[in-house]
């Protein structure tokens, strides 16, 4: 009997964690104009595909290929390569994972580039088939434009991860 409840559980268990990155793999791409809580805009989003790695306790490195949608004015997309470094507690693997960043400026403009930088945080992650992370990172250019301080990744693989993390975005066009 405890060997049924324990697997009913854990089937519970996958099934809300699949539900959960189903829904932050599907995220919204539209965005209305709103002022966030440092008085910028919202002037589009970044959406980022990490390659697949393997965590080595101490930390991992993956690649990053990000796209920027603006959702302001004519429609601008630009692209951007980097890699996401976390130090820290990293346990295991993951195939593929997809992170989502709205972008905010003082003002609803955008210039080609202004995402290059780098963003230092923390990165909190738990992977069972598919999982979900946070990412808390601050940093980018010594310009205005900002992203979000929380993101949120949806990812395939088996990892556990509790990490210092830094992203380094540099302009690919």
């Amino acid at each position: 009997m405890r060997k049924i409840l324990t697997l009913a559980f854990s089937a519970a268990s996958l099934i809300v964690a699949g539900t959960a990155v189903a829904r932050a793999a599907d995220m919204p791409t539209t965005y209305r104009e709103e002022p966030d809580e440092r008085n910028g805009v919202k002037i589009g989003y970044l959406e980022c595909e990490i390659g697949g790695g393997v965590g080595y306790v101490l930390g991992s490195a993956k690649e990053v290929d990000c796209t920027f949608h603006s959702t302001v004015g004519r429609e601008r997309i630009d692209h951007y390569t980097g890699a996401i470094r976390k130090m820290g507690v990293d346990l295991g693997f993951t195939t593929r994972s997809r992170l989502v960043w709205l972008v905010f400026a003082p003002t609803a403009g955008y210039h080609h580039g202004s995402l290059s930088g780098l963003y230092q945080g923390a990165t909190v992650e738990a992977t069972v088939g598919a999982g979900v992370g946070t990412n808390i990172l601050v940093g980018g250019t010594s310009g205005s434009i900002h992203l979000q301080t929380v993101s949120v990744t949806g990812q395939l693989g088996l990892n556990v991860a509790a990490t210092g993390t830094s992203v380094t975005l540099t302009s690919a066009d």
